[in-house]
């Protein structure tokens, strides 16, 4: 376990640090030499589902860079298939779901997990503990019901959300017996990543910024907070999404002990909006860190100043890219352990 002073968790309860915690989103990925080695023998689903590949993913950044915390190496679409939603991963299109969404009976048909369904995410968790540095946490993470759904109902990833949206207006009974039945499985699911050693649990909620605030507090929030309430008391909680910024208040309201904010956003609105006290997570753009070593660490400086307003967890908006340099990500990491 990490000692009590971890900066990470000291943030994530809302208590101000020497120094902001650092970790990054998709911080184990494609950017890193010795994941593409990996990657070049593995597909990404056998290494999300082998615990000693995924181990050695999920670790390969905190060797690298130092960071304040590891996040599990797996991925927000695991739970589908053991509810009885088969997916691939198809070359140059991302996740393809074999069977949308098209009718209740669909929705019917989908299983309620325990958890134990996805042992092989516990396992990885215990072998990472037993190898991750004393210093560091360990996040676990799911995918929120609403971002879930769009994949279920879409059949993949949409831009424009079309099939989701009218299932949430036109038939909210079949809609909320999707999203009770996924926010049902993402409690155990995420209980089961804490029974076996997650520190911390982040809520991925990554296209729910595609709705209103009316659509969001009526169609997603009440399940949303479920998640968070029988949570409550476990680990601290993470709530992230992407282009939130109409939308704060509301996942602040529907629950996380941290608010993720994107790059859209400035930590100082995001306060305002939030109030001093709830610790903010984020929000350096990630294309900052392609745009070369002065460019990246001046707006690391500008995140870090706007983030002195109280707790926060510096991350970049969303992930980090592809052809992020990883001597730049370093170098960011350096400039906020030294921010003290």
């Amino acid at each position: 376990m990490p000692p009590a002073d971890n900066p990470f968790l000291r943030a994530c309860r809302g208590q101000l640090a020497p120094r902001p915690p650092v970790w990054f989103m998709r911080q184990a990925g494609r950017y890193l030499p010795e994941y593409r080695a990996i990657r070049e023998k593995h597909g990404f689903l056998e290494m999300a589902t082998s615990p000693e590949l995924a181990c050695e993913v999920t670790l390969q950044p905190v060797r690298r860079f130092g960071v304040d915390a590891a996040i599990l190496f797996a991925d927000i679409l695991l739970p589908l298939a053991p509810m009885g939603a088969p997916f691939h991963f198809a070359e140059g299109e991302g996740p393809v779901i074999e069977r949308p969404i098209r009718e209740r009976a669909d929705v019917e048909r989908l299983r309620v997990i325990s958890g134990e369904e996805l042992s092989y995410v516990g396992r990885t968790l215990e072998l990472v503990l037993r190898e991750l540095p004393a210093e560091t946490a360990l996040i676990g993470f799911a995918g929120a019901p609403f971002t879930l759904a769009s994949y279920l109902v879409e059949g993949g990833h949409s831009k424009s959300f079309e099939r989701t949206k009218r299932l949430m207006w036109e038939e909210p009974a079949t809609w909320d017996l999707l999203m009770q039945k996924l926010s049902e499985s993402c409690v155990a699911y995420l209980k089961m990543q804490v029974a076996h050693g997650a520190q911390a649990v982040q809520l991925f909620d990554s296209w729910v910024g595609c709705l209103a605030p009316s659509d969001y507090e009526r169609s997603v929030l009440p399940h949303t907070r479920r998640i968070f309430e029988a949570l409550e008391g476990s680990v601290p909680t993470l709530h992230f999404g992407v282009d939130t910024a109409t939308l704060l208040p509301l996942m602040a309201r529907a629950g996380g002990d941290v608010v993720g904010v994107d790059w859209r956003t400035p930590l100082g609105e995001a306060r305002r909006l939030l109030g001093p006290k709830r610790p903010l997570q984020g929000n350096l753009d990630p294309v900052a860190l392609l745009a070369g070593p002065e460019v990246a660490l001046r707006e690391a400086r500008r995140v870090l100043e706007e983030g002195r307003g109280g707790p926060h967890v510096f991350n970049v908006g969303h992930g980090l890219l592809p052809p992020t340099p990883p001597d730049d990500v370093a170098r960011v990491v350096d400039l906020v352990r030294s921010s003290a």
